[in-house]
């Protein structure tokens, strides 16, 4: 039997911008935060969970076949969690006068590709359902899932900003990014690096430069549709190559970059890691294959072997944390 932990928890939403609209004063793209802690907080430093695609907060806290998430394994590991929905997912909401258009909505046969692919069946052998879209673990992964905002730079900008409005609110935190959460995990961390113990980025969105078959260039910045702070300053992103510019801000947080083997991310991954490492940042790719926990896609949180790729990140930022304490404050 599981131990009983007793926990606080609570929500707010941060970065509520009023604006004129001809229904009245509105808010502009406020992020809702749910925050949790055990009785007792044996953690150092809090951790702040930043859901992918068009997902929302609920990825972190349960899976598809109704077991626990990985928000409340950190409680019941001594952690203070706060997960996000990202402005203009889940619980904060969207309207296309304030935000702008949406994408396309998130369908079925989408959830199918990204999370759970037929053709990588014989390598992919810890997803929780089968590959039959008529199997009713589809519906608790699609009926979350909405569309992202139809402007990448915008919508990241935003992310970014809410992220760090959250930071200057709770102190110094512990970023973990999931897929296309990724880009505003960057941006804030780069605009305020003293406010970020260290960055996880599980299966970041990439690869470095994304083009899209049409030629659309979905991540001109690198990793990034909005602009970060390179030094020498860029105006333009195809004046420089990869590894000619700094990313100062950046390059002073600890990053792992994490990827499981049967996930298409995987791929890049060690290209992102490159990409940065190349622009001064201190990043280590991290496979989670190499330490046992094997048989993975995208969404590992939500895979039956969870706890034990949530294992392998905690592991990672004890050590971060055991070696930033023999360093001079940042």
């Amino acid at each position: 039997m599981n131990e009983l932990v007793t926990s606080r928890r609570g929500f707010f939403w941060v970065g509520t911008e009023r604006v004129a609209h001809a229904a009245g004063t509105v808010p502009r793209g406020p992020m809702f935060v749910a925050w949790e802690e055990p009785e007792h907080v044996t953690a150092p430093h809090p951790l702040v969970l930043v859901h992918g695609g068009g997902g929302q907060g609920t990825d972190w806290m349960g899976t598809p076949d109704g077991r626990p998430g990985w928000s409340s394994m950190l409680v019941r590991g001594g952690h203070r969690v706060y997960v996000v929905d990202r402005p203009g997912h889940g619980r904060s909401p969207h309207h296309p006068d304030v935000l702008g258009p949406m994408g396309p909505p998130f369908s079925y046969e989408r959830a199918l590709e990204l999370f759970a692919p037929p053709a990588a069946a014989d390598r992919h052998t810890r997803w929780p359902g089968s590959r039959d879209l008529a199997d009713p673990l589809f519906d608790q992964v699609a009926a979350p899932t909405g569309p992202m905002l139809a402007d990448l730079a915008a919508s990241q900008r935003l992310d970014a900003d809410r992220l760090v409005r959250l930071l200057e609110r709770i102190g110094p935190a512990v970023l973990v990014t999931h897929s296309a959460g990724a880009p505003g995990g960057w941006l804030a961390a780069d605009a305020r690096p003293d406010l970020v113990v260290a960055l996880l980025a599980l299966e970041p969105m990439g690869p470095p430069f994304l083009t899209l078959p049409d030629g659309t260039v979905l991540l001109p910045w690198g990793l990034t549709a909005a602009p970060p702070a390179f030094d020498p300053p860029a105006d333009d992103p195809t004046a420089f190559a990869p590894g000619e510019r700094r990313l100062p801000g950046l390059a002073r947080v600890p990053i792992g970059v994490f990827s499981a083997e049967a996930s298409a991310f995987d791929a890049f991954a060690g290209e992102v890691a490159a990409f940065l490492r190349a622009a001064g940042c201190r990043v280590e790719h991290v496979r989670l294959a190499d330490h046992g926990v094997r048989g993975n896609g995208h969404a590992v949180m939500f895979e039956r072997n969870s706890a034990e790729a949530l294992a392998v990140l905690t592991g990672w930022l004890d050590g971060v944390v055991n070696r930033s304490t023999s360093t001079t404050p940042r």
